[in-house]
């Protein structure tokens, strides 16, 4: 992966408007936490091929870590803190967020065929 380039991520996320994509959104501090501290919370969600539509699509940040959103008829879709991306099996979009140590902490994926489960 590499550091996100907000303007090639911005122009790969506005190929998805209006289409019926697929959607993996994880966040996790997992195992991260309740190893290293007892009284740390253990918190995580996890949705994987979710198809949506969705209408505006926009990365935000500010060179360190970043905010994507996608804008659906009722509602938003967004994740925060991503840090990497890249594109894989040609049109597939990764977008994550790592802490200093590498670990995931969280993944935003958009597809256009349902991702391997």
């Amino acid at each position: 992966m590499k550091s996100i380039e907000k303007e090639k991520v911005q122009e790969m996320l506005e190929s998805f408007i209006d289409k019926d994509v697929y959607v993996h959104l994880e966040t996790t501090n997992g195992a991260y936490a309740s190893h290293f501290n007892d009284k740390a919370y253990n918190v995580g969600v996890y949705i994987r091929n979710t198809r949506v539509k969705f209408s505006q699509a926009k990365i935000v940040g500010d060179g360190n870590s970043y905010r994507a959103g996608l804008k659906m008829d009722i509602g938003w879709i967004y994740a925060e803190g991503l840090t990497d991306w890249e594109i894989y099996e040609d049109a597939k979009l990764l977008l994550a967020g790592h802490d200093r140590e590498g670990r995931l902490m969280v993944a935003l994926q958009l597809s256009e065929t349902p991702f391997d489960y």
